[in-house]
């Protein structure tokens, strides 16, 4: 059965307005506006009321939007938040509202005990709350029409009430009251904490959604109707009060004052009642409804989403709703709780405008609203929303920011599959075509350089180490695509996404972030070259490729030229040559670098050496910076200026000179080398009128020179950057 199949069909006023209004104009409008009033006065008042409203009004606009880009179910702003930025950000929203409003039944059952108190002294106001809680639970859970059409008597009363305090006046106000002094006033934002709570109660008939005949139609309708008709009345009570009550003194002192101002008084007395009973009402038909969403999306156990009747009645999750409530009754006293309810309130609000705004500004194929609103208005009220948070209270802030956070990361990590599409992908899209574009104007420089490395490794399992000291050069700090060359003949567009996808995973199994690309052709050397040259998105190229010793005699002359094509392309190069692993494991690990005097590729050795000691396996690696000087006299001199440079570019490394005279330099390398985990050597790039032929005798010469067992990394610099100033420039 389909969420349209199921539910009341309400129309906006039965099942939007009226329990919207009913929240909104409550309990704070007949206890503390004359509180609020007489703390700030009247032109501050109103500021106070029309900035609530402001952020009220634009989180009902963007819930219109997305009421009408979208076929609605139940659960309300669980609904659209899952939706539209995903299962794990609907659950962490969803819970904590689905708690604040079971909580916020036992608030306003106790509010109403507390009222009854002194007229019936024989039941103490617990007692009192419980039996209240039970009565509204079975008028509840035994029909939401019945208790809905409950809430026009409430509504009746209410506007009644209203009608007496407009036709009242300051006559029945006793003089000791008038005549009273005040407490010490409170500042701006501290009232209009108070206060903000009075507004938000547009989520009540949102929670209403899978109960809706026609929820794209009724919930704007329904949800601006009842902000605006609640604005008026908010306007009008202070302007009325204050002209009848000059003195701030009574206004701060009696709570009751809307009692004593209005000509029926009981009326008074009804409409509070009615209000904290319809409050009550709307909180426990919501508040089911949104862990019946929840519980249909495997969030909460499933049961807890099953219906009863032709009208899907969510009983089991009322059930346990009322035992909620019940606990938060048996407390007594929730104003320990009430900031944190008001913060889950307005983070939910914050979200639903987040959604709003980033679904119009991303402007996909599917967003298609019937209601439109720029969307700055809605990051407005976001950012409304979320610094009214913490005005009210920066601590339950933090508190209610982290359990979201901690209800993220748990679905996050629960890894359940939605059947349907969210923004996330979209957001992204437009982040990373926004970064595409900026970077594009945008000049590559040595203090911002990153690695971008393409390794051709073929299958991970077949060249493991190429893409495991990849890893550990780019990880975290740099981009890292593994790519491997097949042959077309037995390769179709689906065969090669699901070698894709194999290699991936295979790749996230091991912790290795990357990307990966499969590449079709005939030639794995033109394969290679064709994917250097073309592989990338726009100012995302690759900067340095990642390869492995040239295997096959036949092939040497081929790998010459892709050398050679590397270089004039302007892309590093790396060539890795794998280690025989004989080190001692009980000893430190140990990097050297060997710095060519004249050579220009020491700059990209040592910020690869320094990269590669950042990764957790070479952490505690020593770093030894290697030199060879012509003579044993100029040991002393050279030691000193390259240990100068080290404390410089502020490296943690060793300085080491060898004298030219102890042997040939490949011989030096190998002997100093012998003991080291990891070697890095500068490749000299090719000559302009040096022949293939010509430079595979001196490749060959430094490759099988310089056997050791470490692995050994042949670097060449060609990009246009000073890779050297990396080090050099501290200004």
């Amino acid at each position: 059965m389909t969420d349209s199949d199921q539910g009341y069909r309400f129309n906006a006023f039965k099942g939007v307005f009226t329990p919207n209004i009913l929240t909104i104009l409550g309990v704070i409008m007949y206890l503390r506006f004359g509180w609020v009033l007489g703390n700030v006065g009247l032109f501050q008042t109103l500021i106070i009321v029309t900035l609530s409203t402001v952020i009220t009004l634009i989180t009902s606009l963007s819930v219109s939007v997305l009421a009408t880009n979208m076929k609605l179910g139940g659960g309300g702003a669980y609904y659209i938040i899952s939706r539209s930025l995903g299962i794990e950000a609907g659950a962490a929203i969803g819970l904590p509202l689905y708690i604040a409003q079971t909580l916020g039944v036992s608030f306003y059952v106790i509010g109403f005990a507390e009222s009854l108190s002194g007229m019936i002294p024989w039941l103490g106001i617990q007692e009192m709350g419980i039996i209240t809680l039970a009565v509204i639970s079975i008028l509840a859970i035994v029909s939401a029409d019945f208790a809905l059409k409950v809430q026009y008597i409430i509504l009746v009363l209410i506007g009644a009430s209203l009608v007496s305090f407009f036709a009242g006046s300051a006559e029945g106000i006793p003089a000791v009251l008038v005549q009273a002094g005040g407490p010490e006033k409170e500042a701006f934002w501290a009232v209009f904490a108070v206060f903000f709570p009075a507004v938000t109660g547009i989520l009540s008939g949102l929670s209403m959604s899978g109960d809706l005949a026609n929820p794209k139609k009724a919930i704007p309708r329904g949800t601006l109707f009842a902000v605006g008709i609640s604005y008026v009345i908010y306007m009008a009570i202070p302007v009325f009060l204050s002209r009848i009550i000059p003195d701030p003194a009574v206004l701060m002192t009696d709570s009751m004052i809307m009692y004593r101002v209005a000509r029926w008084g009981n009326l008074i007395l009804a409409g509070l009642w009615g209000a904290s009973l319809s409050s009550a009402i709307a909180s426990l038909l919501g508040g089911p409804r949104t862990l019946q969403a929840m519980a249909r999306d495997r969030v909460t156990i499933q049961i807890l989403g099953r219906g009863f009747g032709k009208n899907r009645e969510p009983r089991i999750a009322m059930f346990v709703s009322f035992l909620l409530a019940l606990a938060g009754t048996f407390a007594g006293d929730l104003n320990m709780i009430a900031a944190i309810l008001s913060m889950f309130f307005l983070t939910t609000y914050g979200l639903l405008n987040l959604s709003a705004g980033l679904g119009n500004l991303i402007g996909s194929p599917s967003w298609r609203p019937d209601f439109k609103v720029h969307w700055s208005i809605s990051f407005i009220g976001a950012f409304g929303c979320f610094a009214a948070m913490f005005m009210i209270d920066a601590g339950s802030t933090f508190l209610a920011l982290f359990v979201s956070m901690c209800i993220f990361l748990y679905m996050k990590n629960k890894s359940i599959r939605a059947h349907w599409g969210d923004m996330k992908y979209g957001v992204i899209v437009y982040l990373v075509q926004y970064a595409l574009y900026t970077l594009s104007w945008l000049k590559p420089h040595e203090k911002t350089w990153r690695p971008n490395m393409l390794v051709f490794s073929g299958s991970p399992s077949a060249r493991w180490h190429l893409i495991e000291t990849a890893d550990a050069i780019a990880h975290g700090y740099g981009m890292l695509t593994i790519a491997s060359i097949v042959s077309p003949e037995h390769v179709t567009g689906e065969r090669e996404t699901s070698m894709e996808t194999s290699m991936r995973n295979y790749l996230t199994e091991k912790h290795i972030r990357a990307f990966v690309k499969v590449y079709p052709s005939e030639d794995i050397f033109q394969g290679m070259e064709t994917l250097i040259r073309g592989y990338g998105f726009g100012p995302l190229e690759p900067n340095t490729i990642f390869l492995g010793d040239v295997q096959r005699d036949d092939h040497l002359m081929l790998y010459m030229r892709l050398l050679k094509m590397i270089r004039d392309n302007k892309r590093n190069l790396i060539v890795l040559r794998e280690g025989s692993g004989t080190q001692a494991l009980s000893r430190e690990r140990r990097i050297d670098v060997w710095w060519g005097r004249k050579s220009r590729n020491i700059g990209l050795i040592l910020a690869l050496a320094h990269l590669l000691r950042m990764s957790a396996p070479w952490r505690e690696a020593q770093l030894n910076l290697k030199t060879i000087v012509n003579s044993k006299d100029e040991i002393d001199a050279a030691e000193k200026g390259l240990q100068e440079f080290i404390d410089s570019a502020h490296l943690n490394a060793q300085a080491v000179t060898i004298s030219a005279q102890e042997g040939s330099a490949y011989g030096l390398i190998k002997k100093h080398s012998g003991e080291a985990d990891f070697v890095f050597l500068g490749l000299r790039p090719p000559e302009p009128d040096e022949s293939d032929e010509d430079y595979s005798k001196y490749y060959r010469d430094i490759i099988f020179s310089t056997v050791t067992p470490a692995s050994t990394a042949y670097v060449m610099a060609s990009e246009d950057i000073d890779f050297k100033a990396i080090f050099s420039n501290f200004t």
